[in-house]
């Protein structure tokens, strides 16, 4: 092998290796905005989180799924053509999490079926635990710019649209569990090096 080639080898292994240590970070961040529902519709509806327009309102959301807050929450607050609603833990649509209240963080990212956006009060800082799904492209539409778009659903909205519908439902459906994937991944690998040590 001469020098010219022996140079170009190298070149190209630490090119690779390079493109493999950004597509592995990547991997994890993305992780980490990815949000699983698991609903009692009988299926699992996948979130990606946006936090560049959304910084606050995805954290928050991160936070308390990892805390484990939404689990067994119902959707208390469902209209045909608009969206569905949940995060809060008493469901009556009137309380939050204890964390503080959240600055808006409003933007021009238009409201479409399967965007996610942050529930609140007539006062546009309220937004705390409360997050709706909307169904159609046109029946959120005009929330465009008044309410935080915090995640868009990548799939699984066939589960959404089988929520069972009123203010409140008379038989509420409920998320049976909400995971981020990044912590779902961490404890699997955790599990795997402990079953491999065991061993």
């Amino acid at each position: 092998m001469n020098k010219k080639t022996l140079f170009k080898t190298i070149a190209l292994t630490i090119g690779s290796i390079a493109i493999m240590s950004a597509t592995s970070h990547e991997a994890k961040a993305d992780d980490e905005n990815t949000i699983k529902l698991e609903l009692s519709t009988g299926g699992t509806v996948v979130i990606d989180l946006l936090p560049d327009i959304a910084p606050k309102g995805a954290e928050r959301i991160r936070t308390l799924t990892k805390d484990g807050f939404y689990d067994g929450l119902t959707f208390h607050r469902v209209i045909t053509g608009f969206m569905a609603q949940t995060g809060d833990p008493t469901g009556t649509g009137m309380h939050g999490s204890n964390y503080p209240d959240l600055p808006a963080e409003f933007s021009n990212y238009a409201y479409k079926r399967g965007t996610v956006g942050m529930a609140r009060t007539y006062n546009i800082d309220s937004a705390n635990s409360q997050f709706f799904i909307c169904f159609t492209d046109n029946g959120c539409s005009s929330l465009t710019g008044q309410y935080t778009v915090v995640g868009q659903v990548r799939e699984g909205m066939e589960f959404v649209d089988a929520v069972a519908v009123g203010e409140p439902p008379a038989n509420p459906s409920k998320i049976v569990k909400m995971t981020v994937a990044g912590a779902e991944k961490k404890e699997a690998e955790e599990k795997a090096e402990k079953t491999g040590t065991a061993e």
